[in-house]
């Protein structure tokens, strides 16, 4: 065994005495474990709303979105869309058009997001992590339904029983330079049956109201042209071949987003402050790591006879160095394991169990979701032993400067 190492275990294991170093010591180890079993929790809940965030856009986004650079829209051919429809690892191609609407339903008024889409929107997976109430149908040609958000549904006070209530649309028309003094020249105007609502993410619920593609085309005078068009890939295709396929045939006059690209600024966010907690933590962590510096600085006056008798014997100021940092290496290793061990087995037990609930009945989860990532770990890990070195190398430092005649 390592004579360095050796002695520092000596001295953490020391049973002679309990005196108030040893007492610091382990008060040290204690808090390095909390410190990281903190970092090791917060870090698994970033990681567990991340990935939230992610699924409930999901279930409203698509795999895939193709838009225009320049422009809000443009033209969408039947031969063009079904030549998409034929790259490989395409499996659903959804046309959509998407504006700002007016929308009234009795007395009530709300200016909402318009989103329609074709017939095969519901083929994507729609609404798989999320709430509905109704029948999830975008109607027939002759009486189009319309899938609302539960907050536009809720500032309408729309209610799904009333057969005899419609929802009333309201586009405005292009401005023409002769003008009206009749009002209703000035905008289209279309009647939508509420067919259902929809809840998965507040952004959503509050802003959007789903209807046929047909509809909007003919309120919005849009023709053949269109928005956006959402794809569904294959089971078991690789979404960035997919869309590395689309970017080659589409050219530069399109963008293809993925669900990530879509939210990236929301994303980026959670990112970030994933990273200043890691770092305040690792602050705190280094606060508490005084009671190792304190705890080997006192051990270094207490074993100053024994520091002696080692260079006596011909050690060198390297060897008591190494005793004092492999003592604090101990003691944040000891605490580091304790630590990481106690986090793990917590995040397991809330992802398993629940047992932290976030308190909201209407939440699509009921308890703080947790993700555990191996990096975490990791990081964690690295930071604890940077900061158990920095706090053990003064310490170290003065406890190789003592010298037989000193004593």
């Amino acid at each position: 065994m390592n004579l360095s190492f050796f002695i520092a275990y000596r001295y953490f294991r020391s049973k002679k005495k309990r005196n108030f170093i040893t007492v610091l010591s382990r008060i040290s180890m204690i808090g390095v474990a909390v410190g990281t079993m903190a970092l090791v929790i917060v870090l698994s809940v970033f990681n567990g709303l991340e990935d939230l965030v992610r699924g409930l856009y999901a279930s409203f986004d698509a795999e895939l979105k193709i838009e225009s650079k320049m422009g809000k829209s443009f033209l969408a051919e039947t031969e063009w869309l079904e030549s998409i429809s034929e790259i490989e690892g395409v499996e659903v191609l959804t046309e959509v058009i998407e504006d700002n609407a007016l929308f009234k339903y009795r007395d009530y008024q709300h200016l909402a997001r318009l989103k329609g889409v074709s017939e095969n929107y519901m083929q994507q997976g729609r609404f798989e992590k999320g709430f509905t109430w109704g029948n999830l149908s975008l109607g027939t040609e002759n009486q189009p339904k319309a899938i609302m958000g539960r907050g536009v549904g809720f500032f309408l006070s729309v209610d799904l029983d009333n057969d005899l209530d419609l929802l009333q649309v309201f586009y405005p028309k292009a401005p023409r330079s002769a003008g009206s003094i009749d009002p209703s020249q000035l905008y289209n105007k279309g009647i939508l049956k509420p067919g259902a609502f929809f809840s998965v993410e507040k952004e959503f619920d509050d802003n959007y109201i789903l209807a046929p593609i047909g509809f909007v085309s003919k309120l919005l005078n849009y023709g053949q042209k269109r928005t956006a068009l959402e794809v569904k890939v294959k089971e078991g295709a690789n979404i960035q071949d997919v869309k590395a396929r689309l970017i080659s045939y589409l050219g530069e006059e399109f963008t293809v987003k993925d669900t990530d690209e879509q939210h990236a600024q929301i994303l980026r966010t959670i990112k970030i402050e994933k990273l200043f907690v890691f770092l305040t933590l690792s602050f705190i962590l280094a606060v508490a790591s005084f009671n190792i510096f304190f705890s080997l600085s006192m051990l270094a006056i207490e074993k100053k006879k024994d520091n002696a008798i080692l260079f006596a014997m011909g050690a060198k100021e390297s060897l008591i160095q190494k005793i004092y940092l492999k003592q604090g290496a101990i003691i944040g290793l000891s605490g580091a394991v304790i630590g990481l061990v106690l986090g793990f087995l917590i995040c397991w037990i809330q992802d398993r169990f629940g047992i932290v609930t976030l308190g909201i009945s209407s939440s699509i989860v009921d308890a703080y979701p947790v993700k555990m990532i191996w990096s975490d770990f990791l990081w964690t890990s690295i930071s604890v032993f940077a900061i158990t070195f920095f706090a053990s190398f003064r310490p170290a430092f003065i406890a190789s400067k003592v010298t037989p005649t000193d004593l």
